[in-house]
């Protein structure tokens, strides 16, 4: 009988391997459309949705009503305060801790806080995510304030879910262009498909472990600078630049050592980001309120250049990064706030690998040697 031969398709990254099925979120790369369970981006923007109506959407497959909408609102302010004792642990991480290595270490250590954390159930997962998508801005507020040696500001319940995060982070509360453009920035991050950070997500919870091991492994993927990193490093970048003048020459300089310039092109997306879309008006609007067009200035000029020079689009990261320049949040916060936006996408891909669940296990192809001999160490050259 002739042996039967296997092969292999290698595709590096799993890059256009579809792994399953999902209702949640549709990227159309080629078309530049991105749904949230059906609804295009665009027509969330329209309507001015909030955070917690398009987490609500992610997570049960409909938008609200307004008495669910409250419950859920509600539901969502009883969850944001922090035990004291894990705040007293965030109090003794050390001077030089990122604020991404802080929201990954606190959301691990929460689970000893929860009785049901471990439990394993759509209830108790349902229970735990939302939880945790109503602590998340808590968390990044107060490491940020503890950092600065200021006292965290509680949660205000009267306050929706970016204005308070606002909130929380000055301890004054945001006028309502800034609310506006921290809403959409946020909803707009909330879900994208099979990322990287959502596949983590998705694998963790695969083997039947628990959520504040998915949302771990989540943001423990989303640290890395190709991923959630990249609007750190489009801000760094605006800040090397400091004027527009300098913009085009800058760019074209980088682009002749090489150098990758953060914030175009998209692994997905083959014409421009409808997020990026979005979020550039948005920039336009609060660069107008702030009464500083510098930073929108610089990066639309590098957007002008990225174009003729590479024919490459913005993605999300880089009008993001202008808004939370006007914004006035340290350049660090980046990450954290792409991973505050995401929490309702990570919950809700978690719900659904569990609800059909099988223990995702992909192959390798194997080339290195095979059958070598032990040889004892003495003889060992």
């Amino acid at each position: 009988m002739p042996e039967t031969k296997i092969t292999f398709d290698v595709k590096k990254g799993l890059e256009g391997v579809i792994v399953a099925e999902s209702k949640i979120g549709h990227v159309d790369g080629q078309k530049g459309k991105l749904y949230y369970r059906g609804y295009p981006i665009e027509e969330l923007a329209k309507g001015r949705a909030s955070y917690e109506e398009v987490a609500y959407l992610l997570l049960y497959g409909a938008l609200p009503t307004a008495a669910q909408l409250h419950a859920f609102s509600t539901h969502l302010h009883r969850h944001r305060p922090l035990p004291q004792h894990i705040v007293n642990m965030m109090k003794s991480f050390c001077h030089g801790m990122t604020s991404m290595e802080a929201l990954r270490t606190t959301v691990s250590a929460l689970a000893c806080n929860d009785p049901d954390a471990r439990k394993v159930s759509l209830d108790f997962h349902l229970h735990n995510g939302v939880g945790l998508i109503a602590k998340f801005p808590t968390i990044v507020a107060y490491h940020h304030r503890i950092r600065q040696r200021l006292k965290p500001v509680p949660p205000d319940p009267k306050l929706g879910y970016a204005a308070n995060f606002l909130y929380m982070l000055n301890d004054k509360k945001p006028d309502p262009v800034s609310v506006e453009a921290m809403n959409a920035d946020l909803v707009f991050h909330a879900e994208h498909g099979f990322n990287a950070s959502t596949f983590s997500a998705r694998v963790t919870i695969s083997t039947l472990s628990d959520m504040h091991s998915a949302l771990t492994s989540a943001v423990g993927t989303l640290k890395g600078p190709l991923h959630g990193g990249a609007a750190q490093a489009v801000s760094t970048m605006l800040r090397e630049i400091k004027t527009p003048a300098n913009a085009e020459r800058y760019a074209k300089a980088a682009l002749a050592r090489h150098e990758r310039i953060m914030g175009f092109g998209h692994r997905v997306y083959k014409v421009y980001d409808p997020r990026a879309r979005i979020l550039k008006k948005m920039a336009f609007a609060l660069s107008r309120k702030k009464k500083n067009m510098r930073w929108y200035t610089i990066a639309d000029r590098l957007e002008k250049t990225m174009l003729k020079e590479k024919n490459l689009n913005p993605n999300v990261d880089f009008y993001s990064s202008i808004v939370y320049h006007l914004l006035g949040l340290p350049t660090d916060l980046d990450s954290p706030i792409f991973a505050i936006g995401r929490s309702a996408g990570w919950v809700a891909h978690c719900m659904e690998q569990y609800a059909d669940n099988r223990l995702i296990r992909p192959r390798s192809k194997y080339i290195g040697k095979l059958d070598l001999k032990y040889v004892p160490i003495g003889k060992r050259k």
